[in-house]
């Protein structure tokens, strides 16, 4: 076979398997919680938005001494108000559609959660008592 035929059959392989594999939709977002009981609080993201698909999540505890969660929370709407359970300085979670999340991080630990996200918008947030309420929360969009 001559090497112009082998070069001919070698490019027809890379794009028949180049256009068999399916597309990688896989997203990292890189998430970072701030703050201690008396401080302001926040939720930071290295990225405001990811195509649909399977989307990790890496989350790391800034805090010096307060522990913090995130919940990745679908809306149906941006502007959806979002439920408190009376009294109790949280986010009632039975009244909102929980695509999982990471519990429990201690100062200083990271921990990490993957979700199948279809396009539309999320809300990431910390649950723990008065957390959400003192700012630690994010918007989040998935696009098409």
């Amino acid at each position: 076979m001559s090497t112009s035929s082998m070069r001919g059959l070698l490019l027809g392989a890379a794009i028949f398997v180049a256009t068999s594999l399916p597309a990688l939709a896989d997203s990292t977002v890189n998430v970072d919680l701030t703050g201690d009981a008396g401080d302001k609080m926040g939720m930071t993201l290295d990225k405001p938005s990811v195509p649909a698909g399977k989307v990790t999540f890496v989350v790391k505890n800034d805090a010096i001494a307060t522990d913090h969660e995130m919940v990745v929370i679908k809306l149906k709407h941006k502007n959806d108000k979002i439920p408190m359970m009376s009294g109790k300085h949280r986010v009632d979670e039975d009244k909102l559609t929980s695509m999982g999340e990471v519990e429990d991080l201690q100062p200083g630990k990271s921990g990490e959660v993957s979700a199948d996200l279809t396009p539309g918008d999320y809300l990431l947030l910390c649950n723990l008592k008065g957390h959400y309420e003192a700012g630690m929360l994010s918007y989040f969009t998935v696009t098409k």
